[in-house]
């Protein structure tokens, strides 16, 4: 019996000797990836097993079971950290967690803001020194044929996220990674639209969200502005937003909106045309393109900036005037 006892503690030994040595292994084997580059999303609260999984939906090859028992045994799952990170050819289990775990600090980082447009974030990344600038010379249309995108407009297709990056990394690759975190962003919302929602497309819809974006002062407020432009939309009315006519202004913009501005007819000019300018207006965050999606309920056809951040809707334009004269006029 002891000699029983003593053959199955030895076979439970080799075998747990031989399962730590292929997990040794396998935490240094490089993780095949679908591509050269693949960018990794952790959203704010994501728990390890949700992090293992988001790695696997980048089309990574990985157990995300596996992935996620070597984030709990190495002591560090709670040290991971959200943000938007890339994982590239090579990498392995082990160096996924060490980037993870600290937020690579030890890299670059780049942040491209909600509600800015193209011009403003090439500017950015021309002015990167830890960038190689090869779209610099670069006209719109030639950047985005080098983005494999040729004839599409590059005005909001960028998301607005913190990209980290290894120094010597080029323009293109970080525009690359902002162009497939917007798709994914943009096929996320128009999968979720409400059935109502008066845009036909998901061009439309980025379109409408830039909109919202820009006219949005304080987050909360984001559906109301939504319903108010989709309001509009169903009803044939113009949309008379102001950002849009800004963009059409372009770089000549002062920043004073001038009656003239609103009376003279561009693509852009909301007052003079109706339905949604020809392309976005500005790069739309994640809660722009829900509320774009998911606009609230109700007649509001109008709304004014209360002075603090807020707005007041109204469905009237009696009562629209009253408010402009309230908030506006102090009367």
């Amino acid at each position: 019996m002891r000699r029983f006892f003593l053959s199955v503690f030895l076979i439970g030994a080799l075998a747990a000797i031989g399962a730590g040595t292929w997990g040794l292994w396998w935490v240094n084997q490089p993780v095949p990836l679908p591509s050269p580059s693949v960018d990794l999303s952790i959203e704010p609260g994501m728990l390890p097993r949700g992090v293992a999984q988001s790695v696997a939906d980048t089309g990574a090859t990985i157990n995300p079971d596996l992935l996620y028992w070597w984030f709990r045994l190495s002591g560090q799952a709670r040290q991971i950290k959200a943000g938007s990170y890339e994982m590239t050819t090579g990498i392995t289990p082990r160096k996924l967690l060490l980037k993870l775990a600290r937020g690579d600090e030890a890299l670059q980082a780049v942040t491209i803001v909600e509600g800015w447009n193209f011009r403003q974030v090439r500017a950015l990344l021309a002015r990167d020194p830890n960038l190689k600038h090869d779209a610099l010379g670069l006209s719109d249309d030639e950047l985005m044929n080098a983005l494999n995108r040729p004839g599409l407009a590059p005005e909001g297709r960028f998301f607005p996220d913190t990209y980290t990056y290894a120094r010597g990394s080029t323009e293109l690759a970080l525009l690359r990674r902002a162009l497939r975190a917007m798709d994914k962003r943009l096929d996320a919302a128009w999968a979720q639209r409400q059935p109502d929602v008066p845009v036909k497309t998901p061009q439309e819809a980025l379109i409408l969200a830039s909109i919202v974006e820009k006219e949005t002062g304080k987050a909360v407020d984001r559906p109301a502005i939504a319903g108010v432009f989709a309001n509009r939309l169903r009803l044939g009315m113009p949309l008379q937003t102001d950002p849009t006519v800004i963009y059409g202004l372009g770089p000549s913009f002062d920043g004073n909106l001038r009656k003239k501005d609103l009376q003279a007819d561009t693509p852009f000019n909301t007052y003079t045309r109706n339905g949604l300018p020809p392309t976005p207006i500005a790069m739309p965050g994640k809660a722009a393109l829900l509320a774009a999606m998911h606009p609230a309920a109700g007649k509001a056809l109008y709304f004014v900036a209360r002075g603090d951040g807020t707005s007041q809707f109204s469905a009237t334009l009696e009562e629209h005037n009253r408010a402009v004269n309230k908030y506006q006029r102090g009367q």
